[in-house]
């Protein structure tokens, strides 16, 4: 499975194709709206396909930011569009 680096990288590289200020500005909101789980890391819902309670999500726009909790620490794990289908995770 991608990283979510990756899967970021790879939806700036889309909106790039019509807009290069749109998709750096897209990054920068992404990453500003996971600061928040600094402070607040039981914020986001749980994700519904998933019977993990660790596994959680913030939406961004029409994106599913996807985070894990392990212990005192936050892990992006992925950021999907919404209407597409979860991959497979193994936390």
């Amino acid at each position: 499975m991608p990283s979510a680096l990756e899967d970021l990288q790879s939806i700036q590289e889309y909106i790039a194709r019509d807009s290069r200020y749109y998709a750096d500005k897209f990054v920068d909101e992404a990453f500003r709206k996971t600061e928040l789980l600094a402070d607040f890391p039981e914020c986001g819902r749980v994700v519904q396909e998933m019977e993990n309670p660790s596994l959680r999500e913030i939406i961004y726009g029409s994106y599913r930011i996807i985070y894990e909790l392990i212990e005192d620490e936050v892990q992006i794990v992925a950021v999907i569009h919404g209407k597409r289908l979860l991959p497979e995770m193994n936390p």
